[in-house]
């Protein structure tokens, strides 16, 4: 039983059975590291996916779609990218019973498929900024633990823009472009972050820097859950992406591009989801109101008639309601069910409703139920929604902020990650050389530096004057 579970003590299991009793996610299929989404989950994908395609919409990108097999040759034009992937690549080497003159490569990102077009697309100063992307399917063969949505070898929902600019300056205003989408994508959703400027050794391969947004599991391990790349010209030249100036010189465009996947999924359900399932915020749950008759003898036609009344208001009004007129399950196995399915206000009516003109309205968030007037049903509901999505807001904030720790020594650090607190801050100088024996000694990850926050103090691995915070954890 899932009541069973705890999802802080024993958080791989409360995820693969919330996440498959909920139907949101299967992932008993005979191909490790590939999962399926059934309807329910689909709907949660689609109502998330379409947040983040308005913002990108918004501001001026198309949505496009490229090919997923990439030839060997194009994959290899830009080497320190090629050479991040190579042990990661699915390789297509036969058509039917032919051997392929070409191996084909099934897109571990869309970089080298995509520079090609722009080469053809892009001639002249007149077509920039370019801004395209897609949703689609990238793979990579995960040799390490595969984990449902965290870690997979088929990523199905791979958000990735593509970005080309005529100037560097530009290619930067991008940047900080995609950064406040992904601010506005995770609040909306309200899953909190931090935003870190990758380290030298860690950023993506091809880029001249990478920004990451990382969130805090309920283990205590970090999350990347969306990145940002300036790619300067560093694809442009080995693919031939030139433009016409307005001076009449030519010159390689500087390209940006920016993902985020079905992790975002996953730190949606683990953030807000307790011990009885899902707990999803109205705007991206696929059912946000479930109505449950409560019936006695007697009052059967008159307690059905009136929810089925109920459900027509809702959905006149553009809510996504559900009836739940099953017969042969008791009300109580129905509050089980959709609590379990993270429905964010479920709405309850019986013979004392009927008499006092009233319904009586619980929230999954808290639990908590209230009556109301029948005739301010549509009102509430809505109030609920907005209620319902400040508090998992407030609280997931608070609760992450409570895992932002700074310490003084290198000590510190390694004891705090080793236990999973949450994202250890220290001061560091800046090098390489520090930076990969603090991540060595402390046995976690570098995540990067704060984009904003600077520290005057000492690097707590060579005592030199430091300039930055690091911030350090487990992750996956």
């Amino acid at each position: 039983m899932l009541k069973a579970q705890r999802k802080r003590t024993d958080y791989t299991r409360w995820f693969r059975d919330v996440t498959l009793m909920a139907e949101v996610y299967d992932y008993r299929v005979l191909v490790k590291g590939c999962g399926v989404w059934p309807g329910y989950g689909f709907k949660l994908r689609n109502n998330v996916l379409n947040i983040i395609k308005s913002l990108l919409d918004a501001t001026g990108h198309e949505e496009c779609l490229f090919p997923l097999l990439i030839p060997q040759s194009l994959l290899a034009k830009e080497g320190e990218h090629i050479r991040s992937f190579e042990k990661e690549v699915f390789w297509v080497t036969k058509g039917g019973e032919t051997e392929l003159e070409e191996k084909l490569a099934l897109r571990p990102t869309s970089e080298t498929v995509i520079m090609p077009m722009f080469k053809l697309w892009i001639q002249s100063h007149t077509d920039l900024p370019k801004k395209v992307y897609q949703v689609v399917s990238v793979f990579r063969y995960e040799t390490k633990a595969t984990h449902p949505m965290i870690r997979v070898r088929e990523v199905t929902m791979f958000k990735e823009a593509h970005t080309a600019h005529a100037t560097y300056e530009d290619a930067e205003r991008q940047v900080k472009e995609a950064i406040e989408i992904y601010r506005k994508f995770f609040d909306e959703l309200s899953i909190p972050y931090v935003i870190s400027k990758r380290p030298v050794w860690d950023k993506f391969a091809g880029a001249v820097y990478t920004i990451s947004f990382d969130t805090l599991m309920p283990e205590g391990r970090t999350l990347q859950i969306g990145t940002v790349h300036n790619l300067g010209q560093n694809f442009s030249k080995p693919f031939e992406v030139e433009f016409l100036k307005p001076d009449g010189s030519r010159d390689y465009v500087y390209t940006t591009s920016y993902g985020v996947s079905e992790r975002v999924i996953a730190a949606l359900i683990s953030i807000h989801g307790d011990d009885h399932g899902l707990l999803l915020p109205p705007k991206v749950a696929p059912i946000q109101v479930v109505i449950v008759p409560i019936p006695y003898k007697g009052k059967e036609r008159e307690v059905y008639e009136a929810s089925r009344k109920l459900y027509e208001t809702l959905k006149e009004v553009g809510v996504r309601v559900k009836l739940d007129d099953r017969d042969d399950v008791t009300p109580g196995e129905k509050f089980y069910f959709w609590e379990l399915k993270g429905v964010p206000v479920r709405v309850e009516i019986g013979p004392k409703d009927l008499e006092g003109g009233t319904v009586t309205l619980s929230r999954r968030d808290t639990l908590e139920r209230t009556r109301h007037p029948v005739e301010e049903l549509e009102v509430k509901v809505k109030e609920l929604f907005k209620e319902i999505e400040r508090s998992l807001s407030e609280r997931s904030w608070r609760e992450f902020r409570e895992h932002l720790i700074y310490v003084n020594t290198l000590e510190e650090a390694k004891e705090l990650v080793a236990k999973q607190e949450g994202i250890i801050h220290v001061a560091w100088c800046g090098s390489d050389d520090c930076g990969l024996k603090l991540e060595s000694e402390v046995q976690g990850r570098v995540l990067g530096t704060p984009l904003d926050e600077k520290v005057e103090g000492k690097c707590v691995v060579c005592g030199e004057n430091a300039s930055y915070y690091v911030r350090l954890a487990k992750t996956y």
